[in-house]
């Protein structure tokens, strides 16, 4: 049965999202947060692990991509550098039909994701271990998703690089980021063109007790990923098209 917390949850992200969540999938999320809160006294997954913090930063946060019709529209996901599984592992559960991928350098962290997978009888899910620029040169994953997502991995015009490889035509990468996005904004025009993409536009939202503010940037894909790119593992990072 639901807590105070569990229902202060489900009724602001169907207040202020539109999405209404059952009780099966509210004990997806609780089961979420301890399998989060175990872990992570074996390995470092998250600095957040105050129960109504993990549900307001990140459950709620990653929630937020529902706000926009690109998000709720798309039929396969992947997110990049998801680390602890976020934002996609919280979509998934509110939208169970998505088809997500996860890619994470680190193994520790899949085996973690798979554990989450597995106990929360979440279908769909494919789980990849490597570098997003190796991942990115894939058949089975280049120009291939409907949406892309990376949540605070790297500054944008080092991570357009990353990510847009992985969306198709006609597809978007949406980047979550915190208040301060314009001067990323600015630094990533030529990513955003020579990887054959434009940006959309920005959203701007608030975490509702928090009130810190959150921007959704929205890239849409309008060609194929030029054959150059991604570059090798560590170079976009280092050297951004700038």
């Amino acid at each position: 049965m639901a807590d105070e917390l569990q229902r202060w949850f489900g009724e602001r992200v169907e207040a202020d999202l539109g999405i209404e969540l059952s009780d099966a999938q509210l004990d997806q999320y609780e089961s979420y947060y301890r399998l989060l809160v175990e872990w992570n006294e074996k390995m470092n997954l998250t600095g957040i692990t105050d129960r109504g913090a993990v549900y307001e930063k990140h459950f709620y946060d990653s929630l937020t991509l529902a706000v926009l019709p690109e998000a709720v529209s798309a039929r396969s996901l992947a997110d990049i550098g998801a680390g602890a599984g976020f934002p996609s592992i919280p979509f998934k559960i509110a939208f169970p039909q998505l088809e997500v991928t996860i890619v994470d350098s680190l193994a520790k962290r899949i085996r973690f994701l798979q554990t989450v997978a597995d106990e929360l009888h979440l279908s769909s899910i494919t789980l990849v271990h490597g570098r997003a620029e190796d991942i990115g040169r894939l058949g089975e994953h280049r120009d291939r998703y409907d949406l892309v997502t990376a949540r605070a991995v790297a500054r944008l015009a080092g991570l357009n690089e990353l990510c847009l490889p992985f969306a198709k035509v006609d597809g978007h990468f949406i980047a979550m980021k915190g208040s301060d996005h314009k001067a990323e904004l600015e630094e990533s025009v030529k990513s955003i063109r020579l990887l054959n993409a434009k940006l959309r536009y920005t959203r701007e939202l608030k975490l509702p007790l928090e009130q810190s503010e959150r921007q959704l940037i929205v890239i849409g894909k309008l060609g194929r990923t030029p054959k150059e790119y991604p570059r090798k593992a560590g170079i976009p990072l280092k050297q951004p098209l700038i």
